[in-house]
C-alpha cells in the first residue's frame, strides 16, 4: 500500500511538470467515405473489397502469444497498422499484462481512451489538470475511460495475467511516456533536478534506467 501512494505521488508530480508540455489536438473531417492509400489511388471502386476494412493482427497474436506472457505487450490497430482508419478518428489497442507489470504514467494528445478489461484484473488511474489523482480497481467486463491528453496508467497488481483493449476517438491517437519523455531524451540534468527537487546523482540513475542504449 505503501508503495502505491508513492506511486500516486509520483504520478502526480510528473502530471504537474508535463501538463503545460501536452499538445492536444484532434482528427481532422474527411470529404468522403473514407481514404484510399495512395497506392489504392485510382484503383475502380469494385477492386476495394471488405479486405481493405478488416484487421486480424489480434486474432493471430492470440494464436502466437506465449501464455502465461512474460512482458507487457502492446498491439495496435492504429492508422499505421490498419489504413482503413485514415480519416475515421477512431483506433483500437490490445494490452497484455504479465502479473506485476505496468503499462507506465504516459498520455494520448489526440483522443481519450475507453478501456475494456477483458481478463483478468487492472487497478488504473489518471491526474486532471487540477492535479486530483482518481483511481479504480477494474475486474474483467468493466470500463473506465481516461479523459484526452491526461497523464494515466495501469497496473497488473495480481497473481494472473490481464488482458484489456483499449478504443481510441482518434485514428492515430499517439503516446508519450512520461518517464521516458522527461528522462530518456536528453533533458538537462540541473534543471530536472531543481524541478523535481532532488539531486544531481537521482537523476542519473532515472536516466540510467530510462535512456535507450546506443545502437
Amino acid at each position: 500500500m505503501a508503495s502505491m501512494n508513492y506511486y500516486s505521488l509520483v504520478l502526480v508530480v510528473v502530471s504537474l511538470v508535463w501538463a503545460p508540455l501536452a499538445v492536444v489536438a484532434g482528427d481532422p473531417d474527411i470529404l468522403g467515405d473514407f481514404i484510399v492509400p495512395a497506392p489504392m489511388v485510382g484503383m475502380p471502386p469494385t477492386n476495394i473489397t471488405g479486405d481493405f476494412f478488416t484487421y486480424t493482427d489480434f486474432g493471430a497474436a492470440n494464436e502466437t502469444m506465449p501464455w502465461p506472457p512474460q512482458y507487457f505487450i502492446v498491439i495496435k490497430a492504429n492508422m499505421g497498422a490498419f489504413p482503413a482508419l485514415n480519416g475515421q478518428s477512431v483506433s483500437y489497442a490490445m494490452l497484455v499484462f504479465p502479473s506485476g507489470y505496468v503499462n507506465p504514467p504516459h498520455t494520448h494528445p489526440r483522443a481519450a481512451e475507453l478501456l475494456f478489461v477483458h481478463s483478468g484484473a487492472l487497478s488504473v488511474g489518471f491526474v486532471d489538470t487540477a492535479g486530483k489523482l482518481y483511481t479504480q480497481d477494474l475486474v474483467a467486463g468493466d470500463i473506465f475511460v481516461f479523459p484526452k491528453g491526461l497523464v494515466h496508467y495501469q497496473y497488473n497488481q495480481g497473481p494472473n495475467p490481464a488482458t484489456a483493449f483499449s478504443a481510441f476517438g482518434s485514428a492515430a491517437p499517439g503516446t508519450v511516456n512520461v518517464p521516458a519523455s522527461v528522462f530518456g531524451t536528453g533533458v538537462d540534468d540541473v534543471l530536472l533536478a531543481k524541478s523535481f527537487k532532488t539531486d544531481f546523482w537521482t537523476v542519473q540513475k532515472l536516466k540510467a534506467a530510462l535512456t535507450p542504449p546506443p545502437k
